[in-house]
């Protein structure tokens, strides 16, 4: 047990990190992480992918809640972009999440899979993620992209404990925002998902047992909070400072980082 704590701790300085430079709130970090935790145990947990993708949504409610302070502060957060998207965003967190209750746990592992390879082949292929025009102006989100894509993000977000931000910050690149934008909106567009969905797994699964909230494990989410919080601190002093190319980069090898963590253990 102590061994997997120090892992979890590790791995929250490494969501913090994320979190501030990428808008992930943890959920790519967190839910291989856990699920690897959990699949290792005694066997107690049937759900391992439950468990993750809710301690995910968990941890996402405090990180993205920090950094989204910290990017107000860089004045890098821009109204037009977040509202009204996040009110669509909620509403279907809350659709998400309730189904993914009725997904088997095999079911949501490969959904998770391949959300991922998905996601990691559209930003090297389709072009506008991994270039961005310098001096170009951003263009605005269109009426349908902040109903049904607010869903849509929402939806599949809150069902994979992905907090969304592997939709909307390829979405806001491909409207022309430099990398350290778009990912610094990602955070607060992450709130309504992680609190709708942490709300539903924490009342499902029965509560208390084992240091379990519901499906939430509140052992392993205060470990990696533990880790994440003092690291979003930190690095908040530092977001733009990465080239804009390289910044892009990063985000796909953290993707294809999340693809081979999830499927090793």
């Amino acid at each position: 047990m102590f061994d997997s704590i120090l892992v979890l701790l590790a791995f929250g300085c490494l969501t913090g990190l994320t979190t501030v430079l990428f808008g992930f709130g943890g959920g790519f970090v967190t839910v291989p992480v856990v699920y690897g935790v959990v699949s290792a145990s005694s066997g107690q947990d049937t759900d391992p992918m439950h468990v993750a993708v809710a301690t995910s949504t968990a941890v996402m409610v405090v990180n993205a809640s920090g950094a989204t302070l910290a990017q107000l502060r860089t004045g890098r957060l821009r109204r037009e972009y977040v509202w009204p998207l996040a009110v669509y965003v909620t509403v279907g967190a809350a659709v998400g999440s309730v189904g993914a209750l009725a997904l088997g746990d095999r079911v949501q592992h490969v959904l998770f899979t391949v959300y991922l390879v998905w996601t990691i082949l559209d930003s090297l292929l389709r072009r506008g993620f991994l270039s961005h025009a310098e001096g170009a102006e951003p263009r605005r989100l269109g009426r349908g992209t902040v109903t049904a894509g607010g869903i849509g993000i929402g939806t599949v977000a809150s069902a994979l404990g992905v907090g969304g931000s592997v939709l909307t910050v390829p979405l806001l690149r491909r409207r022309g925002l430099p990398m350290a934008d778009a990912a610094a909106m990602a955070n607060p567009l992450a709130l309504p998902v992680a609190f709708v969905a942490t709300v539903v797994y924490a009342f499902a699964g029965g509560t208390g047992a084992g240091g379990h909230l519901g499906y939430v494990d509140l052992v392993a989410g205060a470990a990696l909070l533990a880790g994440s919080l003092p690291t979003i601190a930190l690095v908040r002093r530092i977001v733009g400072r990465m080239p804009d190319r390289v910044h892009a980069w990063f985000y796909v090898g953290l993707l294809v980082a999340a693809l081979v963590g999830i499927n090793v253990v």
